[in-house]
């Protein structure tokens, strides 16, 4: 049975057999048949099997004619191309072109390029004009969109939605307000001005019986320069759905969605921060063939490192964690996910230290990522023992422990509430800072061995400094948007049971980011860290954008479920609960933000503080936390409302000393 692949070709070839005689035609007249009749035919003959060659060489037939794009013209002209250039070397070398004038070659290559392009336009036309024959008569069951930004996803969409006849939406019209864009089209879609009048276009859209039901996002960070929050309010007010083009991610997915499933915008969507370009390699090169260790491995944080570590090929993954069902969930993901890594979960408290040595000592990891935590706010305040313990203690125990196996670096997963802390869980982190920071700064010297514990000396002879340095990489991000105790969950909670919000204050802000884009940002600030041998004791600092207003992310949410803030979901403030600060702040009073070398990554050096004096009051902390003692450990942790953190009191006694 012959196939149309088959009658594509036999095309072509006898467009390949025409076309030399054709040509010469042009270039000699009525003449040319009677005179050169023979010469015509012999190098027609000659050309067609060069041609096929070519045709087959430079897969014309990979294509659907239907579907006939830019692509299919270029392999059409590398083809033809060939054919003619190998044809007329064949001449010269037979005839050297006595009978065949010079310009005849040139003619023929433009003759067999508009046939063959032609007659694939052709049948693409006849498609093209059958689907909106048939979208007309479909147009009225399809949802009038509005789209928003005049872009290359845009692009995409609307010709998806003209080429399917079964697509559910027709594209009536695109905002954005880029310049010179304002009356120009888009596939026979008109552009209007983004900066004018919205409420006024929508009305002469109603009055062309082409009404829009969505406003869609092309990409919720090329919003065609209208702010997110504005389409949110245009939205509520002309009683639309907003929706957005699923992202690249998403498209990426193993069985994900089509170009024009719409999705539901998120909260997350309305952060609007712009994509910041990652040094990918430096991040593989960090990763790859490397030996990593991952504490807190089943919390938000921890479960994405995981999964974007494992994306970059470590020799050997070891996941810790003292949650039993935590470390499960990501170890089983792991092992669904990537079956061939080497992958070891361990449950482990990172503030027993014979333990985390053991489990150290056991892997022997290049790399740690310490991010087991206890960090939400109001819980540690009233547990004060409990967060010195994990945050304080643990920190120095796993920081001891790969300093003593000399691991190649240590990355401390810190937070913005360790800026001038008002919160025990602050100051836990504002101490953890110091600890790795002051190892960082000590470097091989002796009293960093004095430091390391008793784990230390059983793995290199007494007094020998180990043979590779330690780094102790800080770095300091905000919220994470979704994360276990955050703000968002808790928000959408309250909405599913029909409300109240709580916001704890009218005015309250913080920084957020999303998870996977606040581990890559880790990642890439570790990468470099380590490539350039950044100065020690810098503490690197994610750029977190602008912070948001709580209150605006509450109302925005009951906006996008289709609701009315206060109408139909009562807002209601409750008051700042103990230690919260009404902001946060990414940099200190002393702290003097730095540009890098990496993208999205500023770096600071806090005051320091010695290890000594950091010990004895990590001691204390430890023999407070243990006897039960809430009130000493927030004594030392926080000695009074307006004090400094323990350890910069500590650093500032040999000085009051000497005075």
């Amino acid at each position: 049975m012959i196939n149309k692949k088959q009658i594509a070709f036999a095309h072509d070839v006898l467009a390949a057999l025409l076309s030399f005689g054709l040509a010469y035609y042009l270039r000699i007249g009525s003449d040319a048949f009677d005179s050169y009749g023979h010469t015509i035919i012999v190098c027609s003959l000659i050309f067609t099997p060069i041609a096929a060659a070519s045709f087959s060489v430079f897969g014309l037939y990979r294509g659907i004619w239907r579907y006939a794009s830019l692509s299919d013209l270029e392999g059409i002209l590398k083809a033809v191309t060939a054919a003619v250039a190998v044809f007329a070397l064949a001449m010269v070398v037979l005839t050297r072109f006595e009978s065949i004038p010079r310009s005849v070659p040139i003619i023929q290559w433009l003759l067999l390029t508009m046939m063959l392009s032609g007659s694939r336009l052709a049948i693409r036309l006849r498609k093209d004009r059958r689907l909106r024959q048939f979208a007309a008569k479909q147009d009225d069951r399809r949802i009038p969109v509005l789209l928003i930004g005049a872009n290359n996803p845009g692009e995409l969409f609307i010709r998806a939605v003209q080429g399917n006849m079964h697509a559910p939406y027709r594209v009536v019209a695109v905002l954005d307000n880029q310049p010179g864009l304002a009356g120009r089209q888009i596939r026979g879609v008109p552009i209007y001005d983004a900066s004018s009048n919205l409420p006024g276009i929508l009305e002469r859209l109603a009055q062309r019986g082409e009404q829009p039901q969505r406003l869609v996002l092309t990409d919720p960070r090329q919003t065609g320069g209208i702010s997110l929050h504005c389409l949110v309010d245009l939205a509520e007010a002309s009683g639309l759905t907003l929706s957005r083009l699923p992202s690249l991610e998403e498209l990426r997915e193993a069985g994900g969605p089509e170009l024009t499933e719409l999705r539901q915008v998120a909260l997350e969507d309305l952060l609007g921060r712009p994509q910041v370009a990652l040094n990918i390699d430096a991040m593989r090169g960090l990763i790859s063939g490397r030996r990593v260790l991952i504490t807190g491995s089943g919390g938000t944080i921890g479960m994405e490192l995981t999964r974007q570590i494992a994306r970059f090929g470590p020799a050997e993954l070891t996941l810790v964690d003292s949650s039993e069902f935590n470390l499960y969930s990501i170890h089983l993901e792991v092992r669904e996910t990537w079956p061939t890594l080497s992958c070891q979960p361990v449950l482990c408290d990172v503030r027993n230290r014979d333990r985390v040595f053991a489990t150290v000592r056991g892997c022997r990891p290049d790399l740690v990522f310490h991010a087991a935590a206890l960090k939400h706010v109001p819980l540690v305040e009233m547990n004060p023992g409990e967060g010195a313990l994990t945050n304080v203690v643990g920190t120095r125990n796993v920081a001891d422990a790969a300093r003593a196996i000399q691991a190649q670096a240590m990355v401390l997963i810190s937070t913005d509430k360790a800026v001038n802390p008002t919160s025990i869980m602050g100051a836990t982190k504002h101490l953890a800072e110091q600890y790795c920071q002051a190892l960082d700064l000590a470097g091989v010297g002796a009293e960093a061995g004095a430091v390391a514990g008793d784990g230390d000396q059983a793995d290199r002879p007494s007094g020998q400094a180990p043979a590779r340095e330690t780094r102790f990489i800080v770095v300091r991000f905000g919220n994470v948007l979704g994360s276990s105790g955050s703000v968002l969950p808790l928000f959408q909670r309250q909405l599913a049971r029909g409300g109240p919000l709580t916001v704890t204050h009218p005015e309250i802000r913080r920084y957020f980011m999303l998870v996977n884009e606040a581990v890559r940002l880790v990642l890439h600030a570790s990468a470099y860290a380590a490539e350039s041998q950044v100065e020690r004791g810098h503490v690197l600092v994610l750029d977190m954008g602008e912070p948001v207003r709580i209150l605006d992310m509450a109302r925005q949410l009951i906006q996008l479920s289709g609701l009315a803030p206060n109408d139909d979901i009562k807002i209601v403030f409750t008051g700042l609960r103990p230690g919260e600060k009404l902001n946060e702040e990414l940099f200190g009073a002393t702290e003097v933000p730095r540009k890098t070398g990496a993208a999205g990554v500023m770096a600071t050096v806090p005051p320091p503080v010695t290890l000594a004096m950091l010990n004895r009051v990590f001691d204390e902390l430890a023999e407070a936390a243990a006897r039960g003692d809430a009130d000493g450990v927030r004594r030392i942790l926080l000695p009074s409302p307006t004090a400094q953190p323990r350890g910069e009191e500590a650093a500032a006694e040999p000085e009051r000393k000497a005075q």
